[in-house]
């Protein structure tokens, strides 16, 4: 079955005094892109991250989101004493020279100032990392198994709009025959009208009119147009990472359409033609967003 690049994953859990929130989303890409936000004392771990995140989603426009809550009473943040009494000394000296009263809000005031909170540095915790890691497998289990049950409503999707393909050819065949006969007697209608002033050799005639009617004949063009379907389905049915070479197939489904088209002089097998490519690009759109 194949998977779709569209997919969410969250995992939470608490470690110590954190509580760690893994989220990842994911939309389509030509490429593996990845957007990590993760923490400043964990960033050391980015690139095992981003290993991680494209090793298990391989392709894809991937959101990563590291979160963490302090449930301890203990606080990585402190209020920084000394600046905080040199800025309240400098402010109680300008208040009493413009005769100014400080009011309730002044410690309030005080904290927003430069450098009045200070955050200690934290040491990365090994043992901590593991537990987050094993968090990081189980957001990306989710989000893979998100991907593979939109994979399977796409892949419903698509085999559905192939198989309107494949009817609309045997829909084509039945118009064939009027439609080779509508440009033999075209055909010799100009000739009889040319025959009335002009002499002409009939067998050269005849040779012309062969090739000229080959040229409008679309039963290669069919048979390549139903070998390419049978190809999509076979390869949509493999499983794995599938997008690309999908995208290529749908452009030769796409060229053998375009032909039977531009050959057809009928104005009902244009129809058809039409509804062929109606059905192409909505493949060519589900396959976007195939992995």
């Amino acid at each position: 079955m194949i998977h779709s690049m569209t997919g969410y994953g969250k995992a939470e859990k608490e470690i110590g005094t954190k509580k760690i929130t893994i989220e990842v989303k994911s939309l389509n890409s030509k490429q593996m892109d990845i957007n990590a936000r993760i923490p400043s004392f964990y960033k050391a771990k980015d690139i095992q991250v981003r290993k991680m995140v494209s090793e298990k989603l391989v392709r894809g426009k991937v959101e990563f989101n590291l979160f963490y809550e302090n449930l301890g009473e203990q606080s990585s943040t402190k209020i920084n004493i000394p600046i905080v009494k040199n800025y309240f000394e400098q402010l109680t000296a300008l208040s009493e020279a413009l005769n100014v009263s400080l009011d309730a809000n002044t410690l309030q005031t005080l904290v927003q100032l430069p450098d009045a909170l200070k955050t200690e540095h934290q040491e990365l915790n090994e043992d901590e990392w593991k537990e987050i890691e094993g968090l990081i497998a189980t957001a990306l289990e989710e989000i893979s198994e998100f991907r593979l049950q939109e994979g399977g409503a796409l892949e419903k999707d698509i085999k559905s709009n192939i198989q309107v393909i494949r009817d609309l050819i045997s829909v084509v065949e039945q118009y064939e025959e009027d439609r080779i006969q509508t440009i033999r007697a075209r055909l010799n209608d100009h000739i009889e009208e040319f025959s009335k002033v002009e002499k002409f050799d009939a067998n050269r005639f005849e040779q012309e009119m062969i090739y000229y009617i080959e040229k409008f004949d679309i039963n290669e063009e069919k048979v390549r147009l139903r070998n390419h379907c049978d190809y999509f389905d076979s390869t949509l049915s493999a499983g794995g990472a599938l997008g690309k070479k999908l995208g290529f197939i749908s452009q030769e489904i796409g060229r053998e359409i375009n032909t039977i088209g531009s050959k057809a002089n009928h104005t009902e097998i244009q129809k058809n033609v039409i509804l062929m490519k109606d059905s192409l690009e909505k493949i060519k759109e589900q396959v976007l967003n195939v992995l």
